[in-house]
């Protein structure tokens, strides 16, 4: 066998290998009962192999620097310090051993010094079984938070056939439009429902929560009417404000939160004006004098609202409502810790060509 002289990492590591081997003598076969210490060598030889390494490496880059050598500055910084490293670090603190760092680094009156009490490793089974009656020691109280979030009732028939089969989507990305017609199809099925409930000609594939919504919304009225403020009714959401507040910055514009009665529109500088139906406590008010008021002097309307609760309400939509939004969890989603959840959009025909987003049509 020829060696790589010119390599002398290599070199070395193909001599540690080969004494190693001699020393264990020729393997005996895989079928040989009772078999040796020295026949079950792999992991040995490879540890062997990367302690080799990782001292070669070291050596050179010591030697010529790290820069000339990216493979041991790798190492260096994602395996850590070696036991050549470790020393000099305990040779330069003045100290022998790690024990004795520890010793003059944690103060005696915190130091435990007794024995560990650790149980027996469970098996898989028996450490979920402990884990499922410790968090059943647990009281689950109702959860009045809400803000657009809502549990849902969702048959096992419907979860497992529909939810959870991925049939009806397909696994392909849904901008090869060719190979995901199961994806599409359940898009524009969507998007067709969001119209329905809304009472709004447009709907899209859905944006990603009801926050990033309005702020899109604020978005469209700022490029729409060019003018410097905006009106939020203060029974948004709060996290909805906050969204709308960021967004609004970023226009150099002006957020005023405020209730509904108290709004003026006669100045005729207000983009537009977003209110909650139903507001954020679950009340339902009468938007319709807002509506009328704001469109007297041309203001956008926006509506934050909940789809389950349209399909009993006036939609928006015929209320000359121009852009309607909400959460999408309201379908049936399961509310997951709060999210992700997607958010629906819909709008009027004068604002068709600045919705934001994805839109799924047919091909006529």
């Amino acid at each position: 066998m020829v060696k790589p002289t010119n390599r002398p990492g290599i070199s070395r590591l193909n001599d540690s290998a080969q004494e190693k081997k001699a020393a264990c003598g020729p393997p005996k076969p895989s079928g040989t009962p009772n078999r040796s210490r020295c026949s079950i060598r792999p992991y040995h030889l490879r540890m062997v192999a990367f302690e080799q390494c990782k001292r070669t490496l070291h050596d050179q880059s010591e030697a010529h620097g790290a820069d000339s050598n990216p493979a041991y500055d790798f190492v260096r910084r994602h395996v850590g310090p070696n036991e050549r490293q470790t020393k000099d670090m305990l040779k330069t603190l003045g100290l022998q051993s790690l024990d004795e760092l520890i010793d003059k680094t944690v103060p005696s009156a915190i130091k435990f010094r007794g024995t560990m009490n650790i149980p027996e490793a469970l098996s898989e089974h028996r450490a979920l079984k402990e884990i499922e009656e410790i968090a059943m020691q647990n009281e689950v109280w109702r959860s009045y938070i809400g803000l657009g979030y809502n549990d849902c009732i969702i048959p096992t028939v419907i979860q497992r056939n529909l939810f959870e089969n991925p049939g009806w989507y397909t696994q392909y990305t849904p901008y090869q439009a060719e190979l995901s017609q199961g994806r599409l199809e359940s898009l524009l099925n969507y998007q067709t429902a969001v119209s329905d409930i809304t009472g709004l000609p447009y709907a899209n594939a859905s944006l990603l929560d009801e926050g990033t919504a309005a702020g899109e919304a604020i978005a469209m009225c700022f490029r729409h009417t060019k003018r410097p403020r905006m009106f939020l009714s203060d029974q948004l959401h709060p996290h909805v404000i906050e969204v709308a507040r960021t967004r609004a910055h970023g226009f150099r514009s002006e957020i005023e939160v405020l209730p509904i009665e108290k709004m003026d529109f006669s100045k005729k500088d207000v983009a537009g004006v977003i209110f909650q139906y139903p507001d954020t406590t679950g009340n339902i008010i009468d938007p319709a004098g807002l509506i009328a008021r704001a469109k007297e002097h041309g203001t956008t309307v926006i509506c934050g609202s909940d789809l389950l609760a349209l399909c009993l309400l006036k939609p928006p939509g015929e209320m000359n409502v121009d852009i309607c939004y909400g959460n999408s969890q309201r379908l049936g989603v399961p509310l997951g810790f709060g999210g992700p959840h997607a958010a629906f959009f819909s709008c009027a025909e004068s604002f068709k060509r600045d919705m934001p987003g994805r839109l799924v049509g047919l091909t006529m």
